[in-house]
């Protein structure tokens, strides 16, 4: 198995913890498996076709992972699309859900919680039951969704609402199991099996760049290490440009790389139809801004009104994306501005818009 350590003081950690007890600061896995192309389980149709990369005992699984990669035109402009929507439980969150909950069941984990506007929260829901494990959300009072409350619930969750809803986790988090998308690095280690998808349905190459959403930045990471991987393995002969998009509403990762920082700013709460992407302080903003740099990557902002007019364009040509996924498409006339219309583009698009179908309306 992988030893965890703080990326900032560098302490070792112990199976169960989510940060470091000596700085607070976020753990990171290290000294991974090598990729090796020939391990790859073929015949298995989820994200466990690398098992053998990831240290993680594989005890349930729901078939997340290899989502198809497609390509797409918007407005004239090409780009292939993959579709992380199309997981089990409608997000890319699950991908980094099943390796944290097998790994934490590994560990005699029997419950366990996580704080959510509603992806995380159905994906860590619908898991913890296959698992056997039960499963608390703590979700915003103002913002969270409806229908994605239902959702949660559906799988069996039970639902915390709280005006602080950070605080209260946090406080929970000192008697039960903390299985946090944002912090535990775990969730980050099953993202990278989507770069390694996306490798092997291009043939066995890399993008020129690739583009996701970015509130955590789990899926932007996953993607930037699952790219190292590949060639620290000799399997890729350059890495992609990574590519980080927020909405105009709450970008602290686009402040921090415009003003060269190496953490994102503190900024105040704001607001965005993009509710999956509403994070002012990123538990790993320091390491998504590090990876922009390393990448020679770049951070963009969009606004709702560009936000809405992409989605409205995908869900059109049978891309049911919700919101926080559209950000990407919106993005892209900056994106192709940056690195012209030749360059292969791989745009994520993160969660399923059927979610926010039939929602209940924000009380007047």
């Amino acid at each position: 198995m992988a030893e965890v350590k703080c990326n900032e003081c560098r302490a070792s950690a112990l199976p169960l913890d989510w940060r470091c007890h000596g700085c607070g600061g976020s753990l990171d896995l290290v000294e991974l498996p090598a990729f090796n192309p020939a391990s790859i389980r073929s015949e298995d149709f989820s994200l466990w076709r690398y098992r053998a990369m990831l240290p993680v005992e594989r005890r349930f699984s729901l078939g997340e992972g290899l989502t198809p990669l497609v390509p797409v035109e918007l407005d004239g402009a090409r780009f292939h699309a993959k579709l992380e929507y199309l997981n089990p439980t409608g997000s890319f969150k699950d991908r980094g859900t099943s390796t944290v909950l097998n790994h934490l069941a590994a560990r005699g984990a029997t419950e366990v919680i996580d704080n959510s506007s509603g992806n995380a929260g159905a994906s860590l829901a619908a898991f913890a039951g296959i698992s056997g494990m039960s499963a608390t959300v703590f979700v915003p009072a103002a913002t969270a969704v409806e229908s994605k409350k239902r959702l949660i619930r559906s799988f069996g969750g039970v639902i915390i609402e709280s005006h602080d809803y950070l605080a209260d986790v946090y406080a929970a988090a000192e008697a039960t199991t903390y299985a946090s998308h944002a912090w535990s690095p775990y969730f980050v280690l099953g993202q990278q099996t989507a770069a390694w998808e996306t490798w092997e349905q291009l043939g066995r190459r890399a993008p020129d760049a690739v583009a996701t959403p970015v509130g955590h930045g789990g899926l932007f990471l996953g993607f930037h290490r699952g790219f190292q991987a590949l060639y620290d393995a000799g399997l890729i002969e350059k890495r992609p440009r990574m590519i980080a998009v927020q909405s105009a509403g709450v970008d602290p990762v686009v402040r921090g790389w415009e003003a060269g920082l190496q953490v994102p700013p503190r900024i105040a709460p704001g607001s965005s139809i993009a509710d999956g992407i509403l994070v002012d302080t990123p538990v790993r903003g320091a390491q998504i801004l590090s990876a922009l740099d390393d990448s020679e990557g770049f951070a963009l902002r969009v606004d709702n009104a560009a936000i809405e007019r992409a989605q409205e364009s995908m869900q059109a040509q049978g891309f049911m994306i919700e919101a926080t996924s559209a950000v990407t498409a919106a993005a892209l006339p900056q994106i192709r501005q940056r690195i012209g219309d030749k360059a292969d583009l791989v745009i994520a698009f993160t969660g399923s818009g059927l979610k926010d179908l039939g929602a209940a309306p924000a009380p007047a």
